[in-house]
Formats: C-alpha cells, structure tokens, sequence
C-alpha cells in the first residue's frame, strides 16, 4: 500500500476540502433563516484490536432551523479487517490490510417539503484499489421538479465522463435503495457507484476526477433544493408524513446499509456512522 502515499493524501485532502464546502453551505443558508446554527466538530481516533492507532477522523454536526439534523463526516482509516468481513471486500479475501478515506453526509430537513439528502464518496486500499459513492434525493413529500433537477445534475456530471455513466449508475441507486421488506424505494433516486478501480496512474486521475464531479453537482444542486423548499408552509399531516418516511429511511441504513456495516465491522466511531438516523421518526 505504500505506493499510493501520494494518491492516499490527495484523496483524503479533497474529501476534507469538500466537507468544508459543504458545511459553509449549509451554514449560510442557516444565516439566511435567520438562525445562528453552526457545525460543531468531535474529532474521534481509532484503535486497532492490538491498540495500535489506526487513523480517524472528524464528524461534523448542526441542528439548526433549517437542518434539524446534519452530519458531515470525514474519515481516513487504516488497519486490518477481521478474518470473516475481509471475505466480503473486494481484494481483502488473501491480505486484510486496508485503508479507506472518504466523506459520508446526511441531512434531515425541518421542513417536511424540503428533501432529505444522502452523499458519499471514498477512496479504499486493499490489493486493490478504488473509489467509489453517490448522491440520492429522500424527499418525504416528493415534487418531480425537484427530482427531475437533481437526476439532470447528476446526468450532467456523469456525462462529463463517460456517457453510459449516468443510465448505470442510476439503476444501481434504484436497485441499491430498495426496502425489500416494505417494498419500497428509500427514496427518489440519484446515482451509486463502486469499484471503480485504480490499477494505474492514468485510471486512479480519471476515477479520482468523476469523484470529484459528483461531489461538485451535489454542492451545486442541494442548496438551490433547499432554498426552494425551506420556507413552504406545511400542516400537521405533512409532518406525519415526514416522520413515517423517516423510519422508513432509518430501517434501511439499520439493515441494509453498507457503509452502515462497514463503519461498524472496522471499529469506527459508532456516533458518527449513526449520525445518519432522524432525529424523530414514528412507525404506526
């Protein structure tokens, strides 16, 4: 792994720069409400099972008028998976040594016509190297216009890359953000990628470049959707509904999620990955 030294810390120097982006976006629109809020910051270490260090990272948290929840969170982690979950991730079956860089976001809205909103990105290091993440739209109330614009950002970043990019990745979010318990998609869609493999120079620039890209369209298509949303009157029933979507979304990271699993299985730190369930939700 000690070949990607360089690639290593550009990656994790990009998911830290976006974090900051996208936290000062989220707090000028917080300004814009009239509200104070800001992101507080917890940074948390990880330890190997023989107490060696085994990196870290940052959550990032607001509660504010706007965003009654959202958690930024950055992390870059390294170590050895376990004997059983090495079996599960691509190039770990032989070597479980790992590392893994990326940014995980998740935001829950005060305002039940103002969508939920799911990101991530990563980088990971086995005998192989990848990146993979996406973006997805969870709306409770859902409004085509607001889904038609995040699909065309999405679209847009794909096809800077590669124009099949956009059809495959977003039948691997349909597929990927699907309840089959409740029969349900988690939401409307966005786009999910993964192994998106870096096995030379030129591969790990061009991977490295879209990755970037999805993470640019999101910061760009989010905050126009929240603006618009934000001051919408709603009643009682919409906020019903906000809740009973919400449980829905808190069902599939609880059991369906992988970065959910992954976070757990390597020892992350358990506020963080857990950042993404809703403040209040209902089952009825």
């Amino acid at each position: 792994m000690s070949q990607w030294n360089e690639q290593k810390q550009l990656a994790r120097n990009w998911f830290e720069s976006l974090r900051d982006q996208i936290c000062t976006a989220f707090e000028t629109i917080e300004t814009e409400a009239g509200s104070d809020a800001s992101f507080q910051y917890t940074p948390w270490d990880r330890t190997e099972e023989d107490g060696s260090p085994g990196g870290g990272g940052v959550q990032g948290l607001i509660k504010g008028k706007v965003f009654e929840k959202a958690g930024v969170n950055v992390s870059t982690v390294e170590g050895r998976f376990s004997e059983e979950f090495a079996k599960q991730i691509n190039g770990a079956a032989e070597d479980p040594r790992f590392f893994a860089t990326g940014i995980s976001l998740v935001a829950h809205m005060a305002n039940p016509h103002a969508p939920a909103v799911h990101m991530n990105t990563r980088f990971l290091i086995t005998q192989k190297a990848w990146f993979g993440g996406g973006a997805d739209l969870n709306p409770p109330l859902p409004r085509d216009e607001d889904t038609a614009e995040f699909h065309a950002r999405m679209k847009t970043a794909c096809d800077a890359h590669d124009p099949e990019y956009y059809a495959k990745y977003k039948k691997w979010a349909d597929d990927y953000f699907y309840i089959p318990h409740r029969k349900v998609h988690r939401g409307v869609g966005g786009i999910f990628y993964d192994h998106l493999e870096c096995d030379t120079e030129a591969a790990f620039e061009r991977n490295f470049a879209f990755t970037q890209d999805v993470g640019k369209a999101f910061l760009d298509i989010f905050p126009q959707l929240v603006r618009r949303r934000m001051n919408e009157d709603f009643n009682e029933e919409d906020k019903r509904q906000q809740l009973i979507y919400r449980g829905r979304y808190a069902e599939f990271n609880l059991v369906y999620d992988r970065g959910t699993t992954f976070g757990l299985k390597t020892g992350g730190n358990v506020d963080a990955i857990l950042m993404s369930l809703p403040p209040l939700a209902v089952w009825e």
